[in-house]
């Protein structure tokens, strides 16, 4: 398809071709090196009658700092935060700890994360001769040095030492011979000593060796500590990145302030025109309202709650908030109607869904989702009408896991011991339970000392297996999403456990809404990652 409304002369075409993918088509992409520009050519595209190419050629290429001056003059004098996103940057960061990590990835919106994994990646390796975990700034000017690096040594041992252990035992326990995987003779599943092809025999022993490993570092993975060094990309838009550059630089953590100088440099080099108000007084004053606020809420809570006895072994999960059955029925069938009606108001529809029988309303429902034939085909938006609150007690490790979900409203407090910790049976059957009490019992003594005075940085000697409160809001699509995400059969035992209960806590509230979480997997598996590996090998071999 040609592009009827411009053309372009010879040396028009030359210019363009080094910032456009193409000069004579409707549809293109906006190649110009300088993120800046893109970002300012958008915006300007909104506000003109001219085609993006030709605004170029008139307003950009005679001027080579036009992006810098439109951004200055939009985001500084008019306040137009929206134009912000057209400016995208990637980052890296590196060794930060886990503490960091998840107050970076507290920002839900215009960022998106990928970290390194705990479950294929062991963190039992030293640089120098020291672990990988934060020896933060405070707490190593403190009288509590020794006690933490010791507290951190411990429980790095202790992780270090267990996993050629617990991989033999767990190869003990399910040993490749009663497993059945890939033959290419038949093309079908069978044991693992009747494979007779050589390249069949080396698949099934990379699968297997991929899922012990991955099953040891999951059952070992609570014994390491929040101050665990890891790595995480972040690609975003300008203004997600300003705003998370405001609340780095409003925390009471030096590593969070020191991260932000460090990020502010890296994009202040690539998208300075969408973060260098963080500098400003505007992102100053953003960032004393967030402290102050913060502040302010701090003594209310020391005032109020000091007068209420805390849980001291409460349930894992527990559902408090959420609408009466037939509310929630009727809300979700008058949405589903409403898509496809031809001009009637919510209202009226919701006053005829009213009227319905019990079993009419219900077949709305049910035909809603009746031909998902696979999670990936989510229920639609009807699905958003409804919410749960539920509170969680869950340990550290599997808050990480369920953290990555964008779309609801988490709220969670600072890592303490105070409420105890999980230990895997994996550990007590293979004898180092001691072991794993013995580190525990390390890292909440030091803990103990480190909160009277730096309640904050207190949390770096927390270790994953402690368990954390936290509540998350999120309606019925998005609860649909994570129940069956997070119970599929390859996912981590503890998420599964817990998002199993969450199913049957929302069906018991709502038994007919809940028929639409087609997928949730309510079984255990004693080798999570079996499945998901056979699927990989087999992926990876059409590929060679």
């Amino acid at each position: 398809m040609v592009n009827l409304e411009d053309s372009f002369l010879e040396e028009e075409k030359r210019i363009l071709t080094l910032h456009f993918s193409n000069t004579d088509k409707p549809v293109f992409s906006i190649i110009t090196p300088k993120q800046v520009d893109r970002g300012a050519l958008m915006s300007r595209y909104s506000r003109s009658d001219k085609t993006m190419r030709r605004i170029f050629l008139d307003e950009f290429i005679k001027n080579p700092n036009r992006g810098e001056e439109f951004y200055k003059k939009v985001l500084l004098e008019y306040g137009d935060d929206s134009v912000a996103e057209l400016g995208e940057s990637q980052i890296a960061i590196e060794s930060i700890s886990n503490v960091a990590a998840k107050n970076i990835q507290d920002h839900r919106i215009g960022l998106s994360y990928l970290e390194k994994s705990s479950r294929y990646v062991s963190f039992n390796k030293k640089i120098k001769g020291e672990y990988k975990y934060l020896r933060e700034n405070k707490i190593m000017n403190s009288s509590y040095a020794d006690l933490y690096t010791k507290a951190c040594d411990l429980a790095f041992d202790t992780y270090s030492k267990s996993i050629e252990p617990l991989k033999r035992f767990i190869s003990e326990v399910e040993p490749i011979e009663n497993l059945q995987f890939y033959d290419s003779q038949t093309n079908q599943e069978i044991n693992f000593n009747n494979l007779n092809d050589s390249e069949d025999i080396k698949a099934a022993q990379r699968i297997y060796n991929n899922t012990i490993k991955s099953k040891s570092l999951d059952i070992l993975r609570g014994i390491l500590p929040a101050s665990t060094l890891t790595n995480m990309g972040i690609t975003g838009n300008g203004r997600a990145f300003e705003y998370l550059l405001t609340k780095m630089y409003s925390s009471s953590l030096y590593e969070m302030n020191n991260l932000a100088d460090q990020l502010y440099q890296e994009l202040n080099s690539t998208i300075s025109s969408f973060v260098n108000r963080v500098k400003s007084n505007y992102g100053k004053s953003m960032q004393n309202y967030i402290k102050e606020t913060k502040n302010a809420i701090l003594e209310l809570t020391s005032l109020h709650l000091n007068k209420i006895i805390p849980d001291h072994d409460p349930d894992y999960v527990n559902l408090l908030y959420f609408e009466n059955n037939f509310d929630a029925e009727i809300r979700i069938a008058s949405a589903i109607l409403y898509e496809q009606a031809q001009g009637h108001s919510l209202a009226k529809i919701t006053n005829y869904v009213t009227s319905l029988s019990k079993e009419e309303r219900h077949k709305i429902i049910n035909i809603y989702t009746s031909l998902r034939t696979n999670r990936r085909q989510r229920p639609g938006r009807a699905f958003e009408m409804t919410d749960y609150t539920f509170e969680m007690f869950t340990n550290f490790g599997m808050f990480r896991d369920l953290h990555r979900h964008r779309i609801l409203t988490l709220e969670r407090q600072l890592l303490s011991t105070k409420h105890g910790y999980d230990i895997p049976k994996e550990i007590i059957d293979i004898g180092i339970a001691k072991d794993f009490k013995d580190c525990m019992y390390k890292c909440d003594e030091v803990y103990k000392n480190l909160v009277k005075e730096h309640p904050e940085e207190a949390q770096y000697v927390v270790n994953f297996a402690y368990r954390y409160p936290y509540f998350i809001k999120l309606n019925l699509r998005e609860a649909t999403h994570m129940i069956e995400l997070r119970t599929s059969p390859q996912g981590h035992p503890d998420y599964r456990r817990i998002c199993q209960e969450m199913f049957t806590k929302l069906k018991n509230v709502h038994p007919i809404l809940s028929r639409g979480i087609k997928f949730v997997d309510l079984n255990n598996y004693k080798l999570e990652r079996l499945s998901s590996e056979k699927k990989i090998e087999k992926k990876r071999r059409n590929i060679t």
